[in-house]
């Protein structure tokens, strides 16, 4: 084998110690045997981090894989700050997974880590959508909460989100200070993997009704939903947990008429028909897609792994099945709860909407037309849910949501909730429909109002250390030559969450950006265009996001103004990655 860093060869050794079960140490010494140099150092180059979605990675042996060894030792960390953040209490904390391969399995491993640790875990006994699992938090009165998931990720993939006693994903400071905690243990033999049973107890589906009766009562306009009962919806939950609840979620709202894609409603997580089990891929969509073109359906839904994204397809004015956007559905969901709750007088005291820094400005133009203030967060709704449960009781959150198919209507959850969202947009089309219009309709007409966006996002992948390497050299590379134009409109402001400073290139006059640094980039033209570029915090992707906006006089013109606004998105784009 090659010569390596002393520090990683260390490290790799003690791995190959009794400490680790036999199984661990032959796949480490395969590796070695099989002088796979480059796999060995990315299998144990750093330790797994938690990112804008908690642990995640490829299952494997090492230090920076998904394995019994890496989540018990951050199960271990986070009991550790849990007794010294709630010192002299019964601390209770919930857990649950999906269908990714291992993670039942895994989920039953921090259950035991936390149990061994006196922690009393409310279980779920079978696999369960994200969202129900930031519920069951706060139903349960837990201080916190662990979700075996790497939602759309590969089927390589598996990850673990830990949730806070809101049911928010963890922000700072307890992000830092768990993994604080987690660094803190040096030794495997100071993870308590067996312990007492007793302390865990199972959730089972008795849960569900609770879940679904409190979103239920969240329902807008149930008269339309009665009135468009056979609504021709099809579903599909892409090999996931969706399976386990939306339909019973859109039954109990009086859809009667769901058509599930039978080729991808058994949870598997080998995820046989796609190769990214993620709603914002085409592919992905494809089956849906037909069965909605089979049945002439008004609506196509499909959810991730987790369940806590939805994309869908409606149909055109052509009458062809058109997949839309994050940007597009969340913009929908916005127009349909403000416009409805406006009518009825039901916009409450201090409502707001939240949307992220990457998402649609359209968003924002929808809640100043309602009279609605438009929150921003940074990239990940663990930063929404943190806002939700800062501002509490004082305002009245209305609905939110990410580009990435996130979203949430109500304060149920402190989480993107697919579930959630796919009752809310079938009650959007019913209510819709009942006054004649179909979503593509409503979509075109908020576009002549408020004005015609069009988004693009570029995803890069760059795996391993060298990808990660070459991600950080893209960022470094555009703070040292920042443009002045972009596709020929000249930039007016660059705001640099790094260094927490929003620039105006004309002026050159600094202003403080008040949100938490983040390792993203916006570049603002004059015309009002925004192009931000971001690595992500759980996949080895670097991100780029392009938003333009023209007027839309005539739905009719529609497609001749997507092809120019595409047109400038490219020339934009061409000039940041080339």
């Amino acid at each position: 084998m090659e010569a390596l860093d002393k520090n990683l060869q260390k490290k790799i050794e003690g791995w190959l110690t009794p400490s680790y079960d036999e199984e661990t140490r032959n796949a480490v010494q395969h590796l070695i045997d099989n002088n796979e140099n480059t796999e060995l150092t990315d299998s144990f180059y750093r330790d797994l981090e938690f990112g804008t979605g908690g642990l995640r990675g490829i299952m494997g042996v090492g230090s920076n894989r998904m394995n019994k060894y890496t989540i018990g030792k951050a199960s271990q960390g986070l009991s550790n700050y849990l007794k010294k953040q709630f010192p002299d209490q019964e601390i209770k904390v919930a857990v649950s997974y999906d269908s990714r391969n291992n993670s039942q399995d895994l989920g039953q491993l921090v259950a035991n880590v936390f149990a061994a640790n006196g922690i009393k875990v409310h279980l779920f006994t079978s696999l369960r959508p994200t969202p129900m699992l930031s519920f069951a938090i706060r139903h349960f009165g837990c201080q916190s909460g662990v979700m075996l998931t790497a939602s759309h990720n590969p089927k390589e993939y598996n990850g673990y989100k830990a949730y806070w006693n809101d049911g928010c994903q963890l922000t700072a400071p307890h992000d830092r200070d768990v993994i604080d905690e987690v660094n803190a243990i040096t030794s495997i033999s100071d993870i308590k993997f067996e312990g007492n049973t007793h302390n865990i107890i199972p959730v089972g589906e008795e849960i569900d009704q609770i879940y679904i009766d409190a979103n239920k009562k969240l329902s807008i306009h149930p008269e339309a939903v009665l009135a468009q009962k056979d609504l021709k919806i099809v579903f599909s939950p892409i090999h996931g947990t969706g399976i386990t609840i939306v339909p019973k979620m859109l039954a109990a709202w009086g859809f009667e008429n769901v058509s599930v894609v039978s080729e991808q409603a058994t949870p598997d997580g080998n995820f046989p028909t796609v190769i990214y089990p993620n709603p914002e891929e085409e592919d992905a969509m494809a089956l849906a897609k037909k069965k909605g073109e089979e049945i002439d359906a008004d609506l196509v839904l499909a959810t991730d792994p987790d369940a806590d994204r939805v994309g869908i397809a409606v149909k055109n004015n052509q009458g062809q099945f058109q997949l839309l956007n994050g940007n597009q559905i969340g913009s929908l969901l916005i127009y349909y709860v403000l416009s409805a709750k406006s009518d009825l007088k039901q916009l409450g005291s201090n409502p707001y909407i939240v949307k992220t820094i990457v998402t649609t400005n359209l968003e924002a133009d929808i809640a100043e037309h309602f009279g609605v203030p438009c929150y921003e967060t940074l990239t990940g709704f663990k930063y929404i849910g943190e806002l939700m449960t800062k501002l509490g009781d004082s305002a009245n959150y209305l609905a939110g949501g990410e580009e990435s198919y996130g979203y949430l209507v109500g304060d149920l959850v402190r989480d993107k909730d697919a579930p959630n969202a796919c009752a809310f947009l079938a009650e959007m089309t019913a209510y819709f429909k009942s006054k004649g219009k179909t979503v593509y309709e409503v979509l075109m007409d908020i576009y002549k109002e408020f004005g015609c966006y069009q988004e693009k996002l570029i995803s890069l992948t760059k795996k391993g250390k060298a990808g990660a390497e070459e991600i950080q050299a893209m960022m470094s590379g555009l703070r040292a030559n920042l443009p002045t134009s972009l596709g020929g409109v000249q930039v007016k402001e660059i705001r640099d969450y790094q260094l927490s400073q929003t620039t105006d290139m004309r002026t050159g006059e600094k202003t403080a950006i008040s949100l938490p640094k983040s390792d993203v980039l916006q570049f603002i033209t004059v015309d009002g265009d925004v192009i931000s570029a971001r690595p992500s915090g759980t996949e080895p992707k670097i991100k780029f996001y392009c938003s333009v906006k023209e007027n839309l006089k005539d739905s009719a013109d529609y497609p001749g103004l997507q092809l120019v606004l595409q047109e400038k998105v490219d020339r934009m784009m061409k000039h940041i990655i080339g």
